[in-house]
């Protein structure tokens, strides 16, 4: 189950929640606080020209800041000429750096309320600050999120669609960053239950390292997935080459995958209940929930999680 292919069926309350999310968690000034929906805001989109993008494309745009991927039937020295050929003048230049300085995770949990009025459906999301990527334990929190909510199979979904019949899907998701990244939980609910799934949705937080320990056939059942879906998902060119760009853009080694199949094997449950410890502790999360404001708010604030604080989309 993947974010953005929900996000692409215009299921507008779900865009609306992750385009207020970002300046939530990082302020306003951070390079991760534009909307996760990739739209900018209407004030960007009115005002800009030719001349801002052919400024952006001046200032960023540099060889010595690029890299370049080449998968195929080819070699470095049958390649080398061509690329000479046709990048050789491109001039070398500084590009400006982008404010990627840490901050800090959220202490004091709240409830963002973005009013959508007459809304037959809610989104929530519970949201939170992850550590940049680390080949030591990245695979450990992949393994541990696919079992909390990164697959259809995950407990979330397994809880609010397959259980309770109150959500068409439910997930989490560890997003793509080089720095602090976003880590969220969500779910589209059906209006009357959206303070009843933000409660199970705790329960399955707390859950993972307390009442409900990680099984061993849970831990086995989505080894068995990450390990098997490795032929299929990289057996084109161009997934080849997406793979490697991943890897770039996250800081990863280039040879993360050679040990892959070892390590997920050799994972342990301590070893995810320290990530989910980490990770899925309520204290250090925000809620950003989008609904019927008139129709939820009395029984959003019977939850106690917090302050609810309006705010717009």
């Amino acid at each position: 189950m993947q974010l953005a292919a929900i996000a692409n069926e215009k299921v507008t309350p779900l865009q609306m929640a992750l385009r207020a999310l970002p300046p939530v968690l990082f302020g306003a000034r951070h390079a991760y606080a534009v909307p996760l929906t990739g739209s900018g805001t209407e004030e960007s989109v009115q005002n800009l020209t030719r001349d801002d993008i052919a400024h952006f494309h001046a200032m960023w745009f540099k060889p010595n800041r690029a890299t370049l991927i080449i998968v195929g039937d080819t070699t470095a020295a049958e390649i080398k000429p061509k690329l000479e050929k046709f990048f050789g003048a491109w001039e070398r230049g500084e590009a400006p750096s982008k404010d990627l300085a840490d901050v800090s995770r959220p202490n004091v949990p709240a409830i963002y309320l973005v009013d959508k009025p007459g809304a037959l459906h809610s989104v929530v999301i519970a949201g939170t600050i992850a550590p940049p990527p680390d080949p030591h334990n990245e695979i450990a929190l992949e393994t541990m999120n696919n079992i909390f909510g990164g697959t259809f199979g995950g407990r979330l979904n397994m809880n609010l669609r397959e259980e309770k019949h109150w959500s068409y899907g439910a997930a989490s998701l560890l997003y793509g960053a080089r720095a602090q990244r976003p880590f969220i939980a969500y779910a589209s609910v059906q209006a009357d239950k959206t303070a009843d799934s933000i409660s199970e949705m705790l329960n399955e937080l707390t859950g993972i390292t307390g009442a409900k320990p990680i099984r061993g056939d849970e831990l086995e059942k989505v080894k068995q997935q990450q390990i098997l879906e490795l032929p299929g998902a990289h057996e084109t060119m161009n997934s080849i080459g997406n793979l490697f760009s991943d890897l770039l853009q996250l800081g990863l080694p280039l040879h993360f995958y050679d040990s892959y199949v070892a390590r997920v094997s050799a994972l342990t449950i301590p070893e995810l209940e320290n990530c989910a410890k980490m990770l899925l502790d309520p204290s250090h999360m925000i809620w950003m929930v989008v609904a019927d404001r008139a129709q939820v708010e009395e029984s959003l604030n019977a939850l106690a999680i917090g302050d609810i604080i309006p705010i717009e989309a």
